[in-house]
């Protein structure tokens, strides 16, 4: 084997940073060339502020000299024209044009909306550490923050103020805590803007975000649902019609009425509702040995008896999230309980909510799985 030959099968096991993609595979190398040990190549980026250029010189530059006959590596950057990165566009989604690709017949992506009857139940926070939890269970997991009006899972995860990286109209979703999170709020100008946007559009946003992120090969989305029964919750029914439903309670059981709503709307448009979860539950008093009940009880029995009588099969109660202000004070500083304080009471009942929702409860029996003989 020649010096190049040993060098480009050293480049094919260099990925992308971003994308999780072989550099070759990408075409994202050019004037490959060596002369008595010197190795000179461009690596071409996606866009000339690439966030991960210092991570790939590095990657590049070990790969490449750890090559036999290589002494010395001379690596240049530079940026595709609009014709390479289509094609790049095109290889990562499979030669497809834009598409939703959980709404395919062939995704074993399991797409859990997270949906509450009313705001103020913890809905947000459940949802940035139900995937922060699956993620350490070793599942690849996304969250896209669908609630365009209150999203607050960039600040729950530790996002503030980052953008993806964009490769036209394919954007590249953020990670952080091993989940991919894809926000309205990224998009915007100014943080503090509002999103003033009227049904039709925001179901269109709804599809942008899901079509133009390169969300990889997810086993788990969690879309974060605004509260309510309004256009995002039927859109997620339309866009993505194998989607599950979640419903997020209190204690309260005069709040089971209201979250009773939103497994109703989800029942109707022939989504599956899987469970519910209590947040905010009954939490040990710290001086005594009594249990304090600060919102009440049995709101989430109360939630779930209600849903199981109407879709005629059972809704279980999936979990009690004990109140907590570590679960408070995690959000605020973008550091989710059950990776900051995951020994606290909170964080274990997250835990065991999250190795609940995992196991697929439906069977791959006629699911295609695009394995080639």
């Amino acid at each position: 084997m020649s010096v190049i030959d040993g060098v480009l099968e050293a480049l094919s096991k260099v990925q992308d940073p971003e994308l999780r993609r072989s550099i070759t595979e990408l075409e994202m190398v050019e004037d490959l060339k060596e002369s008595q040990g010197l190795v000179s190549l461009t690596i071409l980026l996606t866009i000339a502020a690439c966030p991960m250029q210092d991570r790939l010189r590095k990657d590049v530059t070990d790969a490449v000299t750890a090559v036999a006959g290589v002494k010395n590596v001379e690596m240049s950057f530079g940026v595709m024209n609009e014709e390479q990165r289509n094609n790049v566009k095109k290889i990562v989604r499979g030669g497809r044009e834009k598409f939703i690709p959980f709404a395919q017949p062939d995704s074993l992506t399991r797409v859990i909306g997270v949906a509450s009857g009313k705001g103020g139940v913890g809905k947000s926070s459940v949802t940035a550490n139900l995937a922060v939890a699956a993620a350490k269970k070793g599942l690849s997991v996304g969250i896209l923050d669908a609630d365009v009006y209150g999203h607050s899972i960039p600040r729950l995860m530790g996002l503030m103020g980052k953008r993806p990286t964009a490769i036209d109209q394919m954007f590249i979703p953020l990670e952080s805590f091993g989940v991919k999170t894809v926000s309205m709020e990224m998009f915007k100008p100014e943080r503090s803007d509002p999103v003033a946007y009227r049904g039709p559009l925001l179901h269109r946003v709804l599809e942008q975000l899901l079509s133009d992120a390169y969300w990889g090969d997810l086993d788990l989305l969690l879309i974060d649902l605004p509260p309510g029964t309004g256009d995002l919750a039927i859109s997620l029914g339309q866009l993505i019609p194998n989607s599950e439903i979640v419903v997020v309670t209190t204690p309260q059981v005069a709040a089971a009425e209201v979250a009773e709503r939103a497994g109703r709307i989800a029942h109707q448009i022939h989504q599956q509702v899987i469970g519910v979860i209590e947040n905010m539950s009954a939490f040990p008093c710290p001086t005594c040995s009594e249990s304090i009940s600060l919102f009440g009880d049995g709101g989430g029995e109360e939630t779930s008896r209600r849903l199981s009588q109407l879709v005629g099969s059972d809704v279980p109660l999936l979990g009690k999230i004990p109140f907590s202000p570590l679960l408070r004070t995690g959000g605020d500083d973008g550091s989710p309980i059950v990776d900051g304080q995951p020994d606290s009471e909170a964080a274990k009942a997250i835990t065991e909510i999250a190795e609940k929702l995992v196991k697929r409860s439906k069977s791959l029996l006629g699911v295609r799985l695009g394995v080639s003989t």
